[in-house]
């Protein structure tokens, strides 16, 4: 299972540091690239709002 960022991201940026293999972009919100999401959960510790979540 891959994590993927809901419509709740305010677009902050914790989560993109805090991902291992670098694979979370920016834009108007932020979108983990589901193919390469190790599913850490790194992203989802430290969202102030809980966006990112597992499919």
């Amino acid at each position: 299972m891959a994590y993927k960022i809901t419509d709740a991201c305010i677009a902050c940026g914790a989560c993109q540091g805090e991902c291992p293999i670098g694979c979370i972009r920016d834009g108007d919100i932020f979108v983990i690239d589901e193919d390469a999401c190790i599913d850490c959960g790194a992203c989802s510790n430290v969202c102030p709002v809980d966006a990112p979540v597992q499919e």
